[in-house]
């Protein structure tokens, strides 16, 4: 579907990972001389506010917390609120958010949080652990409160506070994500008014209540999100005034307004496309950021949709039950062009479940298990599970009639559109018609089941919990009529009981092998084909913004990070001296004398690869 925080590049939404370490590294920008213009200073409203506008490609599903899945959304909400815990922007270790340290009992099924007294709600209320407490048993308890990170307290039995400044959660078994508990702590005082949490989008009343270094002011739906500097944000005020995510749904419009200066940075969908990326490179006072992302790319196929209760729904092909007639379409996908011909060298060769900027848990097949491009193979698959051709060279199903496969592609997305052409002339070979169905929202389908296969992505947090979680039996919906938290259906028993495996795994090193074994595992069946990993390639103006932390340090993105690191630090070109977040994180540096430096701790070769990138959405 989507991406999440990890969240989804497609309908759902994507989160990230890193390389450890810090680096320099140094790019060419607009020169500014005396014969040249002065550059343009950072966009300033009416009543000479800086503003910060970011050209998106993505629209909001939810401005609420419980409900939001997509990238841009959870992107909004880590600048809204806290989270217990944040990631080092250096090296995505756990540091401290809301809790200043958090603590195990001796038997890891007691974890004690200290919640810092130097929070306060933007409405002036304390931030306390009741705040915490509330938010945690309301997931718990309330089915609508669970629908996007529920994962996160299934394995929760008892959440109290015992004072104001410390949370006490006890659990059912041990729990490896207790440092990663990627839940918006919201305030109890405004959420517990609302009535039905699986309705109420946030998106009536401005400002909305936060503690994060942004407060929400203002949302048109698919226009704008507005959002203004917090003054009393306890790690500081951001450096910008007001930031503004702004909607394009055409990408090159988007890139057009960079041009323009009428916005400060483009993301693209999450990413610009190589061509758009290659046309801003030497323009005048903008600079390309193209580094390993935090997405994967894949293609999912329809495992035959069905809820908890055993219900099925939805009208996948019957074909794609067949473990061969998967893993037949899969060798008949060529990766390496996709990677040239698309991408155009701005990615990685998809394999493991889990982007190689993940280096922990990132796994590949062996070679004898690879499913590498291979037309002939797939052919004799085709044969072997009975789906044969006719006289006109069109393969038929059961039925007889000649198979074609419906694939729903996101209608933003150019890479879509562009490996869906691949696909009808690899496949039609093969004797397969394919139809995409490009559309605006592949959300409403996609839940409904009425899809064979769709493009698939979603954006990986430092810990890989969430995006295993997705593909779990427990994440299918109660019945049809409910939505879930299931990506494509799946539901294996093997894989689950892996899952539970790494869940209690304390143990780093025992836990990435789990999680490995669970990408073999989903390898294996074939009902997710990751065909890349897409950089991060994204531009932003450099007489608007003077510098901004990347994440990682070493060579990582700017839009959608695990963290509000890039926002929260970013200096308006016009501002006196230098980044006072450049000694301990990754700068992007704009320099008048023409040059651009991330900063870092190292030296640092420019990378070609690009890992992954970001959204799905």
């Amino acid at each position: 579907m989507g991406t999440n925080d990890q969240k989804r590049s497609l309908p759902h939404g994507l989160r990230l990972v890193a390389l450890a370490g810090a680096a320099a590294l140094t790019l060419t920008a607009g020169l500014t001389t005396p014969l040249a213009p002065a550059p343009q200073q950072a966009r300033a409203a009416d009543d000479g506010k800086k503003v910060l506008t970011v050209a998106v490609a993505q629209s909001v599903d939810s401005l609420s917390p419980f409900l939001a899945v997509r990238l841009l959304s959870t992107s909004i909400h880590r600048l809204v609120y806290e989270y217990l815990t944040n990631y080092d922007p250096k090296d995505n270790r756990a540091i401290a958010g809301l809790a200043t340290k958090w603590e195990p009992s001796a038997d890891k099924l007691t974890w004690t949080y200290t919640i810092r007294s130097n929070s306060t709600w933007s409405d002036g209320e304390q931030a306390t652990a009741e705040d915490a407490a509330w938010t945690f048993n309301k997931m718990m308890t309330d089915s609508g409160a669970a629908t996007a990170n529920g994962s996160y307290v299934g394995n929760f039995r008892k959440v109290t506070a015992p004072s104001p400044t410390q949370l006490v959660i006890e659990l059912k078994k041990p729990q490896a994500t207790m440092a990663a508990l990627d839940v918006p702590i919201v305030p109890k005082h405004v959420w517990e008014k609302v009535s039905d949490f699986s309705a109420f989008n946030n998106d009536k009343s401005f400002p909305v209540v936060g503690n994060g270094p942004f407060v929400l002011s203002g949302y048109k739906a698919d226009s704008y999100v507005r959002l203004k500097a917090n003054k009393s944000f306890w790690r500081g005020s951001p450096k910008f005034d007001e930031l503004v995510f702004r909607y394009y749904k055409d990408q090159d419009a988007a890139v057009s307004a960079l041009r323009k200066g009428e916005v400060s940075f483009v993301a693209g969908s999450p990413s610009l496309t190589p061509a758009q990326a290659e046309s801003l490179k030497g323009a005048d006072d903008i600079q390309v950021n193209d580094a390993p992302g935090r997405r994967f790319y894949a293609l999912a196929t329809n495992p035959g949709a069905k809820a908890k209760n055993g219900e099925k729904f939805g009208d996948g092909h019957p074909s794609l039950l067949d473990q061969r007639v998967r893993n037949a379409l899969f060798r008949a996908v060529d990766r390496e062009a996709i990677i040239d011909k698309v991408f155009r060298g701005h990615a990685v060769e998809g394999e493991g479940y889990l982007p190689p900027r993940f280096q922990d848990y990132f796994w590949k097949p062996s070679a004898d298990r690879k499913l590498a491009y291979d037309p002939a193979e797939a052919a004799r698959l085709l044969d072997q599970a009975g789906y044969k051709k006719n006289g006109d060279g069109k393969r038929v199903g059961k039925d007889g009639k000649p198979i074609t496969y419906r694939v729903l592609c996101h209608a933003t997305d150019p890479n879509d559109k562009a490996v869906g052409k691949y696909l009808q002339e690899w496949w039609g070979k093969l004797g397969i018609g394919v139809r995409l169905n490009c559309l605006d929202n592949v959300t409403d389908p996609w839940l409904a089941g009425t899809y064979d296969l769709a493009f698939d992505g979603w954006s990986v947090n430092p810990d890989p919990d969430f995006v295993l979680s997705i593909h779990t039996c427990g994440a299918l919906p109660a019945t049809p009529k409910d939505t879930g938290a299931t990506d494509n259906f799946i539901c294996d028993k093997k894989y689950d009981e892996l899952y539970a495996r790494q869940l209690s795994e304390y143990d780093p090193a025992k836990r990435a092998d789990i999680v490995k074994r669970m990408e073999s595992r989903l390898y294996d069946l074939g009902y997710m084909n990751v065909m890349a990993y897409p950089n991060a390639v994204e531009a932003f103006r450099t007489d608007q913004i003077k510098s901004i932390t990347t994440m990682p340090a070493k060579a990582g993105n700017i839009y959608g990070q695990d963290g509000y690191w890039s926002w929260w630090s970013a200096v308006p070109a016009d501002s006196g001296g230098s980044s006072d977040t450049a000694s301990s994180t990754g700068v992007v540096v704009g320099i008048v004398a023409g040059v651009l430096i991330l900063g870092g701790l190292g030296a640092f070769a420019a990378m070609r690869r690009r890992a992954t990138a970001e959204e799905r959405e």
